[in-house]
């Protein structure tokens, strides 16, 4: 097992290895001291991961309850936590309480936000069981839930109690959530770290094998570079932004087509059109975008819009995004592969025809 440790104001490790679920009974009192759990998954999680969890705690003693919900982006809602929590208070879930987040990013971003209001705030500890919860949202605290008017709009800063990243629980994934994970792995390596990108590029089919050495180095590399960015920049004031590349049009590719894309697919689309506004802008001083699509095809992740979306739309949702402030977006952007720059009112017309380069 490999531990990492990200150092905000309240630090917390990251636990990575094959099977680890299975010490969390032992391990759990370290970092708890409540004994009543309430387990928070999607119904297809709860029936594959979250049961077996729950029994396992059970018979160690903990008091665990499970608390789900309907799989997919379209529960990401404050209905839905309003729905969970009623149901918490109905079972006697008091503010000694704790949350266990177990599931994929979704359940991650609801449980956590959860964590943070239920009650004024209990304790919670991430488990996240895809591959794109494990490299991304699971690691720095950011908690939300969607509005029709785009993604993540209401949501806290609330840092976990630990974070469990067990990789043996990848093999329950569909091959599509899984490529979902690895768009945020080249995400890591795009912006942040040459030496990750070359890794993909060697291993890109290793890692549809599954195998452990390949998988631990991504998911470790990965969390390594988050945590090291969080550990630097907890509430997002500024170097936090680099973890938003391919985001920008990711999120309003997302928005525009109702959430019904997964996550991971709206970024691999959004870190072409950044490699590309890279070039396009003069921001890159070498080639960038071959790379980035190269890999991402190998990856099996999509490189253009999807039919049915125009490219007038994406750009419209793009107002709403978060990291429009005083009508003023900031974009991360390629100067090579590995190094980032942060680029603020792009223009309009280039990403539009950027985005028109990409139609599929």
């Amino acid at each position: 097992m490999k531990v990492l440790t990200v150092r905000t104001q309240e630090p917390y490790e990251i636990h990575i290895g094959g099977g680890i679920l299975t010490d969390l009974p032992e391990d759990l009192p370290r970092v708890l001291e409540s004994r009543d759990l309430a387990l928070v998954s999607d119904d297809t999680v709860r029936e594959l991961i979250a049961e077996d969890l729950r029994r396992l705690l059970s018979e160690a003693g903990f008091r665990a309850e499970i608390f789900s919900f309907p799989p997919g982006e379209a529960s990401k809602r404050m209905e839905t936590v309003v729905e969970l929590a009623r149901a918490m208070v109905r079972a006697g879930f008091d503010r000694k309480s704790a949350v266990l987040a177990v599931g994929g990013g979704v359940t991650g971003d609801l449980a956590g936000f959860l964590a943070s209001i239920y009650l004024r705030g209990v304790p919670y500890i991430q488990v996240p069981t895809t591959l794109l919860a494990q490299v991304d949202s699971s690691v720095g605290g950011k908690t939300g839930v969607d509005l029709p008017e785009g993604k993540n709009l209401l949501g806290t800063f609330y840092q976990p109690r630990r974070v469990y990243i067990d990789y043996g629980v990848l093999s329950t994934l569909p091959g599509e959530h899984f490529r979902n994970g690895l768009a945020e792995v080249v995400k890591y390596g795009a912006s942040l770290s040459a030496d990750l990108f070359s890794f993909l590029e060697r291993e890109a089919e290793r890692l549809f094998l599954y195998e452990p050495e390949v998988l631990e180095h991504v998911i470790y590399e990965s969390c390594r570079l988050k945590a090291e960015v969080v550990s630097r920049d907890e509430r997002e004031a500024g170097l936090r932004r680099v973890l938003n590349f391919g985001h920008t049009v990711g999120h309003a590719l997302e928005a525009a087509l109702n959430y019904e894309l997964l996550h991971g697919m709206a970024v691999s689309v959004g870190m072409v059109a950044a490699a590309r506004l890279s070039e396009a802008l003069g921001v890159a001083e070498e080639p960038v975008a071959e790379r980035v699509e190269a890999l991402l095809s190998r990856l099996k992740l999509p490189t253009r819009l999807p039919s049915g979306v125009s490219p007038e739309r994406v750009l419209a949702f793009l107002s709403a995004d978060k990291k429009v402030w005083k009508g003023r977006l900031t974009m991360v952007l390629l100067r090579r592969i590995g190094e980032f720059v942060f680029y603020q009112d792009p223009s309009r017309k280039v990403i539009l025809e950027v985005l028109e380069e990409l139609c599929a």
